[in-house]
């Protein structure tokens, strides 16, 4: 009959692929989504096997450490290994960890606003599985300068802006950071030159930077992206958009391909034209865009654009209807059609209020069989792909990329292994990589690292010179998990920033 491990994970991979709903699926989450498995767990999507076996490794950083400008470190709104660094000695792995801050602790609630400069942030990552222990040590980093030369600001831009090379960008009209260039850096990605692109909240622009940190080009979004207020560009986030992306809720994933030549951008929520009429349930038709960036880091159109439908859930976990919508905090990957997206709730360690945590998963998505809507008045303009103003379903015609749970980081015993616990998880987990186990025997699997973004939430925060104190220490934690893929994914090496 072979291993029990094994009996647990055929019996899985049975239900899941006989029952969709069973790994997510389409079904709401009334009550906290746990997961008790033990063993590995089996999904299959589009006639290919991915294994989740399970959670294997922790780190963290203490909430109070301090980074290479000075300031109370706030990661990992984004996390990426440096391509090449990765290697296995003896019994551990090291490399290179590149992690991304958002916007500083530029907080209206709290009353808190700096100026902070944009910057990644290095490490030294040192994993060794047969114990867990993820070690990470910082080890400098690199601040971004736009075309000008000069610091951003993470200062929210209002209704100011100023143009550069003849694109409208925003900045602070007066106040902190007046005349600087705002960004609210979300997602990451290395290109094989050393270079990177980030995405950026307030505009929904991506941006690319050379390996220096300077700003070289910008992909800007379709207009049924870009936001818009009152017929004309808004970019600050205290106020919603007419259309385009939500505020606060831009650019929240991106990764290439494996073989470089596309980019994939998702949006964390439904844009506005896109969202139910009073529904906070209603945000769940995502937009998901492909660029071609084979020819220039920067081109102007997606060449794909689909729709992916996120988790709704009920805030209180108490079994009543869906009033949430999961965020979309990251993706990765994996092949021409396919990637891993993070997916999460808005409760945990950092978040306002005491809501219990319901939701917390990596998802499987497939565009395969999904409508292009590229060059269409869906994304030319601001025409919404929901059937019904008032309700979630798709206009005839519009087939969504498909989902299937792979990973529920809501696992009790998994957690209680690195002494952790489910009640103890921060509230945005916003950052995702993927690196090779580097076994022969093994050449399908992967370490999957999953880290959450700390808001810059500690007892003893400072920045710019100042205090911004908080009542608790939200610590930079990074899970580690082991998948198993259908194939081997090529392994591009590519020169470091800096």
């Amino acid at each position: 009959m072979g291993s029990k491990p094994l009996r647990v994970a055929l019996a899985l991979h049975w239900l899941v692929t006989a029952f969709p709903a069973f790994a997510g699926g389409e079904e709401p989450v009334t009550r906290p989504h746990l997961d008790h498995a033990a063993a590995a767990r089996s999904v299959s999507l589009n006639g290919r096997t991915f294994i989740n076996q399970g959670l294997v490794g922790a780190g963290r950083l203490p909430a109070g450490t301090v980074d290479f400008l000075g300031d109370t470190l706030g990661s990992f709104s984004s996390l990426q290994i440096a391509p090449g660094s990765w290697k296995r000695v003896g019994d551990h792995y090291e490399g290179i960890l590149w992690t991304l801050p958002d916007r500083g602790r530029n907080d209206p609630g709290a009353n808190l606003f700096f100026d902070y400069p944009a910057r990644l942030e290095r490490f030294r990552i040192r994993f060794t599985p047969g114990d867990g222990r993820l070690d990470i040590a910082p080890d400098g980093g690199l601040e971004l300068r736009d075309f000008r030369g000069r610091r951003f600001t993470g200062a929210d831009p209002g209704t100011g802006t100023l143009m550069e090379r003849g694109l409208l960008l925003p900045a602070p009209a007066s106040g902190i950071g007046s005349g600087k260039v705002s960004l609210d850096a979300e997602s990451l990605q290395f290109t094989r030159d050393g270079g990177f692109y980030i995405g950026d909240e307030y505009t929904a622009n991506i941006y690319y930077f050379d390996r220096r940190g300077q700003l070289r080009g910008m992909i800007q979004p379709p207009p049924a992206v870009a936001p818009n207020r009152d017929g004309r560009p808004y970019f600050g986030s205290l106020q919603a958009p007419d259309t385009g992306r939500r505020n606060n809720q831009g650019p929240e994933g991106m990764s290439l391909s494996p073989d470089g030549r596309t980019l994939f951008v998702a949006l964390q929520s439904a844009l506005m034209q896109d969202s139910a009429t009073g529904n906070a349930a209603g945000r769940t038709g995502i937009r998901v865009l492909a660029y071609d960036v084979t020819g220039t880091p920067t081109p102007a159109q997606p060449v794909a654009h689909y729709v992916m439908q996120l988790p709704a859930y009920n805030d209180a976990g108490d079994g009543g209807a869906p009033n949430r919508t999961a965020a979309q905090s990251e993706i990765r990957v994996i092949d021409a059609h396919s990637f891993l997206m993070l997916a999460r709730d808005g409760a945990g360690l950092g978040a306002a209020g005491s809501a219990p945590i319901v939701y917390k998963s990596i998802l499987l998505v497939d565009v395969t069989g999904a409508t292009n809507l590229a060059g269409t008045e869906y994304e030319t303009g601001t025409a919404s792909v929901l059937q019904d103003p008032a309700g979630t379903a798709l206009r005839p015609g519009i087939v969504p990329a498909q989902r299937i749970e792979l990973v529920n980081m809501l696992n009790p015993a998994q957690l209680a292994r690195f002494g952790l616990s489910v009640e103890a998880l921060s509230e945005k987990w916003e950052a995702m990589d993927l690196v090779p186990a580097l076994e022969p025997d093994r050449p399908d699997d992967y370490f999957l690292l999953v880290g959450n973004d700390n808001d810059f939430i500690a007892r003893r925060c400072r920045m710019s010179g100042q205090s911004c104190d908080s009542s608790l220490d939200n610590d930079s934690r990074i899970l580690v998990y082991r998948l198993s893929l259908p194939a081997p994914l090529p392994q591009a090496r590519s020169r470091q920033p800096g």
